[in-house]
């Protein structure tokens, strides 16, 4: 997992340490050091610890213009035993709320598991958003059923039209722009 890495090819048009808005803002990154894991698997040191033991992310691109941000995560979703719902709306979503964002994206392919427990924190996140949205792309088709099953996917905008969506090849302009007419925005 050590070799697994955030998209890097946006840091071009924003990096999260680097903005005094961000919930990251002033972070520094090792290439070398590995401070973080999964369990007993190591993980890159770009990921961003934001308060859960098994879940990491990275915030690609934020712009605050439009109100959206691109968030990639890594590693298993799990609210059960950590509550990393709890941990991702108040140590992350929260931030980027008080600042203006209401249109999220999710890149998940790298979501290994996702371990429910309620829903109460993506209910009062849902609610928050005013007209604002969260579309979930990429997630594996496991972890998806586990959003339907226990009724987070009403929350997270899970569309058959979003499962595989190309983004890497795209900017961030052009994947908000493109999700959001997917989404029927």
């Amino acid at each position: 997992m050590y070799l697994l890495e955030p998209h890097f090819a946006w840091r071009g048009y924003y990096i999260a340490s680097e903005d005094a808005l961000s919930p990251f803002y002033g972070r520094e990154y090792s290439e070398f050091e590995f401070t973080h894991a999964i369990y007993d698997h190591v993980i890159h040191p770009q990921w961003d610890h934001f308060g859960s033991d098994t879940l990491y992310l990275k915030i690609l691109y934020s712009d605050y213009d439009r109100g959206s941000t691109v968030i990639e995560m890594m590693g298993e979703w799990n609210d059960c035993l950590y509550n990393d719902i709890m941990f991702l709306k108040r140590n992350v979503i929260e931030v980027l709320m008080e600042n203006g964002i209401d249109k999220f994206i999710l890149i998940g392919e790298n979501v290994l598991n996702f371990h429910h427990s309620d829903d109460s924190y993506y209910q009062e996140w849902f609610e928050e958003l005013g007209e604002g949205w969260i579309a979930a792309i990429n997630f594996r088709e496991h972890v998806k059923r586990e959003f339907s099953r226990n009724g987070v996917a009403h929350f997270l905008g899970i569309d058959r039209n979003l499962d595989h969506l190309p983004w890497r090849n795209r900017g961030p302009l052009e994947l908000f722009l493109t999700v959001r007419k997917m989404i029927g925005e």
